[in-house]
């Protein structure tokens, strides 16, 4: 696995160790709350005292700009985690975290609780300093992206990223399904939603690629470009 794939996705499954629904064992683990799109899991300046990971559903993460409008960080979905600055001694969040669909689950986790868990599982502790280390380097691979490359570029290798991480092989070529949208997409690459559509249409027109909704199909990951 490259360790710098895909900056809106996580790779390990800290969901299987910190939710009572995979990891019935921990019994001291908070039940999953239920949330609806809109709503907020937290906002700016609101004291940190979870780990929240999604049971179900979509939560987008992102920050307020000066001049009122929002910075999408990441989109994230089942199985992964967020608030996770708690771990290296934030007090108030700096961002916000919205759900994006309607019946997401999330249990969260109080600072007490996750010590706890770590302290009887070595595993655990592992996977937590491997997942912030992964956390690291894909923010480096974004700033890198977003610094150097034009957008063409961005959203092609936005789109072997996620082949990586959650293409399925079908032959030579590989199936993506997701959820994102254009607009989505658009965000997470500092581009638009126009500049998304015309992109993926030069790639499906050259043959590279296939998409419809909730698919994307890619001919040959070594020739896209």
């Amino acid at each position: 696995m490259n360790a710098q794939a895909l900056w809106y996705l996580e790779g390990l499954d800290l969901f299987g160790k910190l939710c009572p629904i995979k990891s019935k064992q921990n019994e001291s683990v908070s039940k999953p709350e239920k949330y609806n799109s809109g709503e907020t899991i937290y906002i700016p300046q609101q004291k940190a005292e979870y780990l929240h990971v999604i049971v179900q559903g979509r939560v987008k993460i992102g920050r307020y700009l000066e001049d009122g409008k929002e910075a999408t960080k990441t989109i994230l979905g089942q199985g992964e985690v967020f608030g996770e600055m708690i771990l290296v001694g934030e007090e108030k969040r700096t961002d916000f975290a919205e759900v994006m669909e309607n019946n997401t689950l999330i249990c969260s986790l109080g600072m007490d609780e996750l010590q706890n868990i770590m302290l009887h599982d070595k595993d655990m502790s592992l996977r937590v300093m491997k997942w912030m280390g992964l956390r690291i380097q894909k923010l480096e691979r974004k700033i890198e992206l977003l610094a150097f490359r034009d957008v063409r570029t961005r959203i092609v290798e936005f789109l072997k990223d996620a082949a990586e991480w959650k293409g399925k092989p079908i032959g030579h070529e590989i199936l993506i399904r997701t959820k994102l949208t254009h607009k989505d997409i658009a965000t997470l690459t500092a581009t638009s939603r126009q500049t998304v559509s015309e992109v993926l249409n030069e790639l499906r027109k050259e043959n590279q690629i296939y998409f419809e909704r909730g698919k994307i199909l890619i001919r040959d990951i070594d020739s896209l470009s």
